[in-house]
């Protein structure tokens, strides 16, 4: 098949993806500030993110979009932690919160005003910052962090902020190992290569086999922020720098 086959026929498998995604985001959403309103987080939680178990399902029908994870055993089955990941796509915005439930998830406020999606994703109690107010942001961070940690909510964080391509890096912030640290929670250091398959504001997704690799839990007691930065973010990077290693040799 040509290079401009293959895009022909990306372009028609995105297409009836986003054919049934759209209506039935629209729709679920509407649902969700109907009926999981009143529920307690936990239930309110598996409520809203159902549908996520339709977008990964229906992206791997559609698109032939998989998925491999190693080290499920180090994710914690109870309690709170800070779970930091790279990011590259919409894909892991969707999946994480599958892959970790209940939780709450650190995003940029004008999200929120999203029509349907920001409105369910207001009902998940998100850590919501307005990401030109630094320093303002930084102690919205702490503070609400430190809140849902208290209860037993493990937190997701994208130390580099905004979506990169695969290959570049940007800078991780420090925010996840502070709340760590702060609250006396592990980091759960994440990482994956979704943006070869579905790349960041991509309409075309790739078929393939998405890799996601989890960390065992970087301790942040009696630690400083440096020491759980580095250590949680270099494991993430060596982890990038492999994934990209295998991908690159696979294509020769």
């Amino acid at each position: 098949m040509s290079k401009q086959e293959k895009t022909v026929l990306g372009y028609l498998r995105a297409s009836v993806y986003y054919m049934a995604f759209y209506p039935a985001t629209i729709v679920y959403s509407l649902l969700c500030v109907v009926v999981a309103r009143p529920l307690p987080f936990p239930q309110r939680f598996k409520f809203v993110t159902l549908i996520n178990y339709f977008y990964i399902a229906w992206l791997r029908i559609c698109c032939g979009v998989k998925l491999h994870i190693e080290g499920l055993e180090n994710l914690p089955k109870e309690g709170a932690y800070v779970a930091i990941a790279n990011h590259q796509s919409e894909w892991e915005t969707i999946y994480f919160q599958v892959l970790i439930r209940p939780q709450c998830i650190v995003l940029k406020k004008e999200l929120l005003k999203m029509p349907f999606f920001g409105w369910a994703m207001g009902l998940l109690d998100p850590i919501a910052l307005d990401r030109s107010q630094k320093r303002g942001a930084l102690k919205e961070l702490l503070l609400q962090g430190k809140d849902r940690l208290g209860r037993g909510i493990p937190i997701v964080i994208f130390p580099q902020g905004t979506r990169l391509a695969v290959g570049e890096r940007g800078k991780f912030n420090k925010g996840g190992a502070m709340l760590a640290v702060s609250s006396e929670v592990p980091v759960i250091p994440i990482a994956h290569n979704a943006g070869v398959y579905w790349p960041g504001k991509s309409f075309i997704k790739y078929p393939g086999t998405i890799q996601l690799r989890i960390g065992k839990p970087v301790s942040s007691v009696g630690r400083s922020v440096d020491e759980v930065h580095t250590e949680s973010v270099g494991w993430l990077l060596a982890q990038m720098e492999q994934m990209e290693q295998v991908e690159s040799e696979e294509r020769l």
